[in-house]
């Protein structure tokens, strides 16, 4: 007998928070600890063992249900990761993040396409024209996360430090052209070749507009808004998600991901504001507790470990991560030495660059909706994004002097 929704919600909250309280106590991220969750949720093990109840659990009506709530928490999540890029302190580290961040960008970018040229025979869907599959592997070992960077960075000896600030700007640049790149991709997969061009122009068009007009627009009215109350209203705070909401629409119907248009109305708004504060505070718990565990789950039962059953398989797997690893940390490291960075700040900034968190995730999941990944390379890739993200806290313990915990990640 099919569960109702709402008992499935909160099957996958509670399963969550507990994973997210395990591996929190273990000095992990409670979100990677969520995102286990959702794996040990889906097919890899409760599906495995327990076919029927994760048949009534995740029956066809609930699923729908958490396609929904996800899809909005994921727009708000990338909103409040908009809003947390504080770009007037980014630019103080922006001169010495040049050369470090399109070198992180670059050596793992390359290495995707090495890599997409190697499996495309083998890993790419029938319909997927190599272009589009190779531009998405190179995204996806391109990615770091900022928000989880930040946090281990808030638990570590380098908050606030000029190499903190640095990885913080190299993350920050790192996410903006990943999405991008996203952007680019979607439209070439949502248009023909010939309509794809004005898919991007559009897209440029819109950048440029949301940079140059709307936001000196919200610059000028703030300071107004502001004298008036010391917390936003329902009303600015009502007319803020809307805002999010209403620029990842107008993204969608540009042909590129909505998801893009929630980020970039996030990132616009200055972040000391009093709107980015009070709605980072009022919607970053809600978000964390009820939206993402969603995500989570869907991303768990779409992540099928045993369809990596032959010895070829797991040889294709370690090499993903070994390529990824090698990328993000050799061209960290070696644009922090080209930029006049000592050889531990380098690779201090290499173990830092080679988090990839929930925004691999999310990325991820578009390419497996977009159809550019198999269900076999999404389960390599999201391996990839968990061992690349879970290395980094242990790795910066063993490198740095050991910090006492602060908050929840």
């Amino acid at each position: 007998m099919p569960l109702p929704s709402f008992l499935t919600l909160l099957l996958v909250i509670l399963v969550a928070r507990f994973c997210g309280m395990v591996l929190r106590r273990w000095g992990q991220p409670s979100v990677m600890g969520e995102v286990l969750g959702g794996i040990l949720l889906g097919p890899s093990l409760v599906g495995a063992l327990f076919p029927e109840f994760s048949i009534a659990v995740f029956n066809p009506g609930a699923l729908i249900f958490l396609k929904d709530i996800a899809e909005i928490g994921i727009a708000l999540y990338l909103f409040i990761m908009g809003l947390e890029i504080d770009l007037p302190r980014l630019r103080q580290s922006a001169r010495s993040a040049v050369v470090v961040s399109q070198m992180s960008i670059l050596l793992p970018f390359a290495l995707g396409l090495f890599l997409a040229s190697r499996i495309f025979e083998s890993y790419a869907p029938p319909n997927v024209g190599f272009l589009e599959f190779a531009l998405f592997v190179g995204v996806s070992l391109s990615i770091t996360a900022f928000p989880v960077l930040a946090r281990i960075l808030g638990d570590s000896s380098l908050h606030r430090t000029r190499l903190g600030d640095l990885a913080l700007t190299c993350a920050a640049i790192d996410d903006i052209t990943a999405w991008c790149l996203v952007a680019v991709v979607t439209g070439i997969m949502g248009s023909q070749m010939t309509s794809a061009g004005v898919t991007i122009f559009l897209t440029i068009i819109y950048v440029l507009a949301m940079i140059f007009v709307i936001r000196p627009w919200i610059e000028r009215i703030l300071p107004k808004i502001e004298k008036t109350s010391e917390r936003l209203s329902q009303a600015l705070l009502a007319f803020a998600v809307l805002g999010a909401l209403g620029s990842a629409a107008l993204t969608d119907l540009i042909g590129i991901h909505a998801f893009f248009g929630a980020f970039l109305f996030g990132a616009i708004i200055p972040h000391d504001s009093l709107i980015a504060r009070d709605v980072t505070g009022r919607l970053q718990d809600l978000v964390a507790i009820l939206f993402l565990p969603a995500f989570f789950a869907l991303t768990g039962l779409k992540t099928n470990l045993s369809l990596l059953s032959g010895g070829e398989h797991w040889w294709v797997c370690g090499g993903i991560i070994v390529l990824a690893i090698l990328g993000k940390f050799g061209g960290a490291f070696t644009g922090a030495l080209l930029s006049g960075s000592s050889r531990r700040d380098a690779a201090l900034l290499g173990i830092l660059m080679n988090t990839r968190g929930l925004v691999e995730l999310i990325v991820l999941n578009i390419g497996l909706q977009l159809g550019i990944l198999t269900p076999t390379l999404f389960t390599m890739l999201v391996i990839m994004a968990l061992v690349t993200t879970l290395m980094t806290g242990p790795l910066l313990r063993w490198a740095l002097p050991p910090q006492p915990q602060k908050g929840d990640a």
